[in-house]
């Protein structure tokens, strides 16, 4: 499997798990298991997508579109994600700036101690992954208030 195809796959895992698979398996139509399917990185499933009408659904739900964004992201683009539609808009850009702050000291010490005994395990990339995407969130949330700001 590519790197790019595991990129998509962690992704697809990332929208899933931020509706909730309860949500959306109802939302989609599909089961745990071919849900599962999606973003499993077994070379059995690895020709196995969701769909865009199931990555619609589960998109228009989540906090982050998560496969668009990495869609965008793997051919060199980037997404101006108005994530105003689900946050508080009562937030500015020091509580961005906080926030910031808060997520990335929170990386920094996930990898020091992913990195504590010169190897970064699967897990501990997984756990460091996350905070870089929730960086990435407080970022977006950061560049729309002061886009605000501007106008």
């Amino acid at each position: 499997m590519t790197k790019m195809n595991r990129y998509l796959k962690k992704h697809t895992e990332a929208l899933v798990k931020d509706v909730g698979v309860e949500v959306a398996c109802e939302l989609t139509g599909r089961s745990k298991a071919t849900l599962g399917r999606y973003y499993s990185e077994s070379d059995e499933h690895a020709d196995r997508y969701m769909p865009l009408d199931a990555v619609a659904a589960l998109e228009a739900k989540a906090s982050f579109p998560h496969v668009t964004q990495a869609l965008a992201e793997v051919n060199g683009n980037a997404l101006d994600v108005d994530t105003g539609r689900k946050s508080n808009e009562t937030g500015s850009v020091n509580s961005n700036v906080v926030a910031l702050a808060q997520r990335f000291a929170m990386l920094m010490s996930e990898y020091n101690q992913s990195i504590s005994d010169g190897i970064i395990t699967v897990t501990e990339a997984k756990r460091m992954l996350s905070e870089t995407l929730e960086l990435q969130k407080v970022l977006v949330e950061m560049k729309l208030h002061l886009e605000d700001e501007t106008i």
